[in-house]
């Protein structure tokens, strides 16, 4: 217990203090995010990585930290992940190529001795799923940040609960880690996470989910896993479905995600990623009560059905503006392309 709270306080106190260090050297170099008219360096997703690492490393190392259930392995491929989400952020690579990584890294981690291949092979699109769907709420300040420790406690809760002490520290130094991000990231953030940052992370947490549930019933455990990331579940619906719906090509960015329809709503950047977070907060603890047996399976239907209530409801909200018509005159070998 000590260890846990000593290396989670050590894991935020590092990230707040490494995201703000490093963001003159990424001015510098570049490695930034437009958002709204402004520059956001991109320092916070090295920052979140290396403490995540160097802390639980040096537990390790130590020999404080417990038992590692598989932690090693889990982070180190998340460390290959994280350098393929580094160089999205300096070249924007295109999103197959991320999907193949992240697949290729997952698929050397999943416990196949637990879970059979074809349900490792299920546990594989699905840890690439939620590493894509975090990067995707990355758009808004403060959002991808709240939404991954929320999860990342809920996963730890999960391997808590099977006795995965290993697991289970890892998870809390990642959720601290990603709190002292958020220091800088709320609204008006002066850091960004990243590629680099949400896509490792999303990817440790979608990999220590499947851990905590391995040998468990398949129908249950997806249940319990979809709880667990509802927000990265519902968005990614929400935004595959609207533009599939809409004509346009599913991975053609535009505003359309939760955060951006809330936005039309009226609602300001940090009610937004509050109430997301909220929303994120209450699906991840009926997983857990699920996971832990104190409620029955049938709640994380409840869940479900709520995240598609909102995802149907949100869609109403129009985000896509008219097409843009091209003049006669400006027909034949001058197109107008779309941005």
């Amino acid at each position: 217990m000590l260890y846990g709270i000593t290396a989670a306080a050590t894991a935020l106190l590092l990230a707040a203090l490494l995201s703000a260090a490093l963001r003159a050297p990424a001015l510098r170099l570049r490695l930034v995010e437009r958002r709204r008219q402004r520059d956001v360096p991109l320092s916070g997703g090295v920052a979140v990585v290396l403490v995540t690492g160097l802390v639980v490393g040096a537990g390790e190392r130590l020999g404080l930290a417990p038992p590692a259930d598989g932690t090693p392995g889990v982070l180190a491929a998340a460390g290959a992940v994280a350098l393929l989400g580094l160089v999205d952020d300096v070249w924007r690579l295109r999103r197959r190529v991320l999907a193949a990584g992240t697949g290729v890294a997952a698929a050397c981690v999943v416990p196949y001795g637990e879970t059979g291949v074809g349900t490792g092979l299920l546990a594989v699109v699905w840890v690439v799923a939620v590493a894509l769907g975090l990067r995707g709420l990355d758009h808004a300040d403060g959002l991808a940040g709240t939404a991954g420790v929320v999860a990342a406690f809920g996963v730890a809760a999960c391997a808590a609960v099977e006795g995965m002490d290993g697991l289970a520290g890892a998870m809390s130094v990642l959720a601290a880690a990603l709190t002292g991000f958020l220091l800088h990231n709320w609204h008006p953030a002066r850091v960004g996470l990243g590629s680099c940052g949400s896509m490792s992370a999303g990817f440790v947490i979608a990999v220590g989910a499947v851990y905590a549930r391995a040998g468990s019933g398949v129908v249950e455990s997806a249940g319990v896993l979809f709880a667990l990331t509802a927000l990265v579940g519902a968005d990614a619906v929400l935004v595959l479905g609207a533009r599939r719906l809409g004509g346009r090509g599913v991975l053609r960015r535009g505003p359309d995600h939760l955060a951006h329809r809330l936005r039309r709503l009226g609602l300001t950047a940090p009610g937004v990623s509050l109430l997301l977070g909220t929303g994120a907060l209450s699906g991840t603890l009926v997983g857990v009560l699920a996971h832990a047996g104190r409620i029955g399976s049938g709640a994380l239907w409840w869940v479900a059905g709520g995240a598609l209530v909102v995802v149907f409801a949100l869609s109403r909200v129009p985000v896509y503006g008219p097409r843009r018509s091209v003049s006669p005159q400006l027909s034949g070998p001058l197109r107008v392309r779309n941005g």
